[in-house]
């Protein structure tokens, strides 16, 4: 099984972009991507310096537009990556590059809510200074312990005896001068408290934008940073992003869920290598490639060709039920995880001159209603989303 992770901040290095947009066709889309975010991010990843991109508002859209940009050369249509690729993964900013390339987001949508993401990070930074550190080695119980003791939070666990600690840079400073045995502190390239409670109004700014964002369930599973869950739902897909600004990151649980499917490749797209390097730690006897350049499509191509499992199924991963009218809903008596046979009338729609039976054309298993009792319906609303039997009217 092969699976497709994308990093997060602090992976970016200066001019790291520059030998990917030799490709054809590669600037005139980092051109679009950065119209949309409202940043050049052409100059960000050719000429800009390490300060410069080090700014959370810089770095996370110059991050995911990277990430795109190595799909598109890893796969020149997303469909080739829909028939091969077993599972996808996204460490902090990554999960919005990761939701993308599944299908749940458009790129342009990708865009709109990193840059926001980014701002409103910054913005929250700013309050107060705070700052992230890589805490490596040592006993994990110790590290822990030794976090909590000076007020952060162990903001990132990543596996492979790596915890990140985030907090105010006096206590990050105090955490350098008492490291726990046998571990080492090393200050990251962040400009804030990533998630931690120190991002909340970045939190809220970034929901009210994820509100009006339309999503499509994944065309890949996901894994979930929250808790390692594999994740199909766009709705929830979205929505875990979102809250996850502002809580720790569980790489290590995204880890064990890969080894738990049977993962056998990893390919890490730009800008690429700190997620090789936990996977390279943590799982062993996983082939890993970081697709840092141009050239290391060959092997990365290589590796698709052996790790991809090709699927050639047509069935649906969902179904849904919409409205034949205009009107008022009820809901017939069916709750989450229900079975529906085929022709199973599931709501009527009330106008002001008839009735209509809401009827499903197919069998399945309920997965998520999509309006409430009461609510008024137009004509092709969805009202209700079936995982299919295969059976239908």
């Amino acid at each position: 099984m092969l699976a497709i992770t994308c990093p997060g901040q602090g992976s970016q290095t200066p001019g790291f972009l520059t030998p990917w947009l030799e490709l054809p066709g590669m600037r005139d889309r980092l051109h679009w991507l950065s119209t949309v975010a409202g940043l050049d991010l052409e100059e960000h990843g050719t000429v800009s310096d390490e300060t410069t991109i080090k700014d959370t508002a810089v770095a996370q859209p110059l991050i995911v537009a990277a990430g795109l940009l190595g799909l598109l050369g890893l796969f020149e249509h997303p469909a080739d990556g829909f028939r091969v690729v077993g599972v996808g993964a996204g460490h902090s900013v990554g999960e919005l590059t990761a939701a993308a390339a599944a299908g749940v987001i458009t790129a342009e949508q990708a865009m709109v809510l990193v840059a926001q993401r980014g701002r409103a990070m910054a913005s929250a930074s700013a309050a107060t200074p705070t700052g992230m550190s890589a805490v490596v080695g040592g006993d994990a119980d110790e590290v822990l312990a030794g976090i909590e003791r000076h007020g952060l939070t162990p903001a990132n666990v990543n596996g492979a005896g790596q915890v990140v600690a985030a907090g105010t840079l006096d206590a990050l400073a105090a955490l350098g001068d008492d490291a726990p045995a046998k571990a080492r502190v090393i200050p990251l390239p962040v400009a804030g408290a990533f998630h931690t409670e120190h991002m909340a109004p970045a939190v809220d700014s970034l929901a009210r934008l994820a509100r009006a964002v339309s999503t499509h369930d994944a065309r890949v599973p996901l894994l979930s940073n929250a808790d390692g869950a594999v994740v199909s739902s766009g709705r929830e897909v979205l929505r875990r992003i979102v809250g996850q600004v502002a809580s720790p990151v569980r790489w290590d649980l995204c880890m064990e869920t890969m080894r738990d499917l049977g993962v056998t490749g990893i390919i890490e797209i730009p800008p690429a290598g700190t997620l090789t390097g936990l996977a390279k730690r943590s799982l062993k006897g996983v082939e890993t490639l970081a697709l840092r350049t141009p050239a290391d499509l060959e092997a990365a191509h290589r590796m698709v060709r052996e790790h991809g499992e090709t699927r050639t199924s047509s069935q649906p991963a969902w179904r849904l039920v919409v409205a034949p009218v205009k009107g008022t809903v009820t809901l017939a008596p069916h709750g989450l995880g229900d079975a529906l046979d085929a022709g199973a009338v599931v709501a009527t729609v009330s106008s002001l001159r008839d009735e209509h039976a809401v009827v499903s054309a197919h069998g399945g298993q309920v997965v998520e209603w999509l309006v409430e009792e009461g609510d008024p319906v137009s004509p092709g609303q969805p009202l209700l989303r079936l995982h299919p039997t295969g059976q239908s009217a």
